[in-house]
């Protein structure tokens, strides 16, 4: 049995919340939290690293401790330790624990003082009025309460998208060892590059004599098949992800693709466009419209082969929500979307001088064997103590640091940042006589996430005004299927941001990625460059650009929309003229 790292993360994660509920040691909770967030970050599969005998405590923040319930995960699926937790606890409280705005200690409060254990519960008593009176609730949060669950009802459980697609990847990979099977592809939201998805929606092209629907359901980590058919079977995942197969004809691949990757809405309006031409779209193909039987096949091999028949260019995946893509592509005013190999850097990373987990050269040579030209090294600023946040006096020892590295490390530029945090009246976190001195200033909001939007943003518009101030970070404050944005008038930020000729960030890790598609529509409509930056805490965590170059593409951005597409000559003038320099 193969067990993910992403499940591995989720035992973590599952015990750090329990112990929180139960009001453990708040590092002991921490440590889980780190370890789940390092094991989700890593470009390796544990239970590879395990095969070939390496030490698990050589990655950074895994003890022996952590290292050992790895290894009894990998080898049995699960851990004593998260099993007895579990049986200190109602099984509901898991379920609550998912709902956005309900961490642990709101749990912890709504099952020790209202007895509550179940997303079924916790509706009744939110109905009744009961849990604004709890204390840091409020009515408010019961009602955006009960409208999470509707929504948790109304669309099922979804998941990142991130944590998904390992598992579409090994699923392709096992279906292409199957014999007479020719192709074997990914659709739907995953290929949109959506952030969270429902299930998985994969499609094959094979021989009569193949055997991939027999495979299909009998693949490992399968926990229930729901249908076997001979051209579409469904399972769930041991993770709970339903994955549905479709097999289907090379001469229909291109118009399954179409058709399967969606989405609904973009599929729709081609349909329309098809019978406004004659022709209807479907997906087996592209046919000549009529009686059924007299309908001669046109098109469906490849995508552009269908596009073509109603004269429109090929869409890329990410663009087919119906948001205007199709008028767009009529015209020939497609955007020529940004690339992963288009990012010359990344300028948003911790290291272990804050709360990272490499150092700063470990750092740098990640990313140079990444091939990039430059990074930004920007901890955490002093207000954000219990991370190891920097003072002045520390951001200007690592600033000496830089120097000495940028003197020897060949082929790889390292700027000198600062995460630093905004405070309540807009003010920055550190002051003017240091920032001054740094190649670029992110600011931050990482407290007061319940201002009222005018008071949010007001706080945000000042901290701009900052003549030291170069990009916002993660700008909405939003944790997905955890937490959701804080009240910002974003267009607003966005101007003020073209006003002032600052940058936004486009924050690339899987829980955030913030900015939203539409958020960088409106920037770029604004001439407002996006960077699209990881966050990253360690050097695993470089991977996640991909991730945020998927929503930069949603989000319609080419090359020149994006800071660090910059060389990096160029990229020093852009900093520089934020920083008053």
């Amino acid at each position: 049995m193969l067990v993910h790292n992403a499940e591995i993360a989720a035992m973590f994660d599952e015990i750090a919340d329990l112990l929180d509920i139960q009001g453990a040691n708040p590092f002991r909770i921490r440590a889980y939290r780190n370890a789940a967030r390092t094991v989700q970050g890593l470009g390796r599969e544990l239970s590879d690293m395990l095969a070939g005998d390496e030490d698990l405590t050589d990655i950074p923040g895994i003890g022996a401790d952590l290292a050992a319930k790895i290894v009894e995960a990998v080898e049995t699926g699960g851990m004593e330790t998260l099993e007895k937790l579990r049986r200190q606890f109602p099984p509901g409280i898991t379920d609550l624990l998912r709902l956005p705005n309900l961490g642990p200690k709101r749990v912890k409060a709504l099952f020790q003082d209202l007895k509550i254990e179940s997303l079924k519960q916790l509706e009744a008593a939110a109905r009744e009025g009961k849990v604004r009176n709890l204390a840091g609730f409020g009515e408010k949060l019961e009602q955006q309460i009960l409208e999470s669950i509707k929504s948790k009802a109304d669309t099922g459980r979804r998941f990142l998208r991130a944590a998904v697609e390992p598992y579409a990847h090994a699923l392709v990979q096992y279906l292409e060892t199957v014999p007479g099977v020719e192709t074997v592809a990914i659709a739907g939201s995953c290929r949109r590059a959506r952030e969270t998805v429902g299930d998985i929606d994969i499609l094959a092209v094979a021989d009569g004599k193949s055997q991939v629907m027999d495979r299909f359901v009998r693949y490992d980590e399968m926990a229930e098949v729901l249908a076997h058919g001979e051209t579409k079977s469904s399972i769930v995942l041991r993770t709970g992800v339903q994955v549905d197969l479709r097999l289907v004809e090379e001469k229909s691949l291109g118009a399954a693709m179409v058709y399967f990757t969606g989405s609904k809405a973009h599929n729709i309006a081609i349909r329309k466009r098809a019978q406004e031409r004659g022709l209807k779209i479907n997906e087996y193909g592209v046919f000549s419209a009529g009686e059924e039987k007299d309908e001669p096949y046109v098109a469906g091999r490849t995508e552009k082969d269908v596009y073509a028949t109603i004269d429109l260019p090929f869409i890329p995946p990410e663009l087919r929500e119906d948001a205007g893509e199709i008028e767009a592509a009529e015209k020939g005013k497609l955007p020529k979307l940004v690339e992963l190999d288009d990012i010359r850097g990344d300028l948003h990373m911790h290291t272990a001088e804050s709360d990272g987990k490499n150092s700063i050269r470990e750092m740098a040579e990640a990313a140079r064997a990444r091939g990039y030209e430059y990074i930004a090294v920007t901890e955490h600023s002093r207000r954000l103590a219990m991370v190891g946040g920097l003072d002045e006096k520390r951001l200007m020892k690592q600033m000496e640091e830089i120097d000495r590295l940028n003197a020897t490390l060949k082929g790889i530029a390292i700027l000198k940042g600062i995460e630093v945090d905004v405070l309540d009246d807009g003010g920055l976190d550190l002051p003017d006589s240091v920032l001054a001195k740094l190649d670029l200033v992110i600011g931050s909001i990482h407290s007061q996430f319940r201002f009222t939007s005018d008071r949010q943003t007001e706080r945000v518009l000042r901290a701009m005004d900052h003549p030291c101030f170069t990009m916002l970070a993660h700008p909405t404050g939003r944790l997905l299927l955890e937490r959701e944005p804080y009240e910002l008038d974003l267009s607003r930020v966005i101007e003020h941001a073209a006003q002032r000729g600052c940058f936004l960030e486009l924050n690339s890790h899987p829980l955030r990625l913030d900015l939203t598609e539409t958020s960088c529509r409106m920037a770029k409509s604004q001439g407002v460059r996006v960077c699209i930056n990881t966050d990253a805490h360690g050097t695993t965590d470089l991977d996640h650009m991909v991730y945020g170059v998927g929503q930069a593409r949603r989000g319609w951005l080419g090359k020149k929309d994006v800071l660090n597409t910059l060389p990096l000559k160029s990229l020093r003038a852009a900093l520089a003229k934020t920083m008053g320099k």
